[in-house]
């Protein structure tokens, strides 16, 4: 009912900067959250932001001073900028959405396929 579509991923240099997208579509009501996960083979799937729709963040100790996370809630689309990438930040992220359709008017966690990053001299 909802579909998130994340781009934006590649290959960067130690140092770099990189910036991910996700944007919502479908019946929807109301979304009131979005976020940015990753994953690497062998680990858990880690939260790295997220936003609510008042505007509050939290961000992972790893990322913080490096990554912000922004949203423009008229486009449903969620961003993150990732500044002084190191190569443990290597992971796919996958982006997340907790919202109400139209149709069920029930509230629920919604997964994008992910998109790869990669940080590598």
């Amino acid at each position: 009912q909802v579909q998130l579509v994340e781009s934006g991923g590649g290959l960067v240099q130690p140092g770099g900067s990189l910036s991910l997208s996700c944007a919502a579509s479908g019946g929807i009501f109301r979304i009131y959250a979005m976020g940015w996960y990753r994953q690497t083979p062998g680990k858990q799937r880690e939260l790295v932001a997220a936003i609510r729709n008042g505007g509050s963040t939290n961000y992972t100790d790893s990322v913080k001073g490096r990554f912000t996370i922004s949203r423009d809630n008229a486009k449903n689309t969620v961003y993150l900028q990732m500044n002084s990438l190191k190569p443990e930040d290597t992971a796919v992220y996958y982006c997340n959405a907790v919202a109400m359709t139209t149709a069920t008017l029930r509230s629920m966690d919604y997964w994008g396929k992910g998109t790869l990053v990669t940080v590598s001299s």
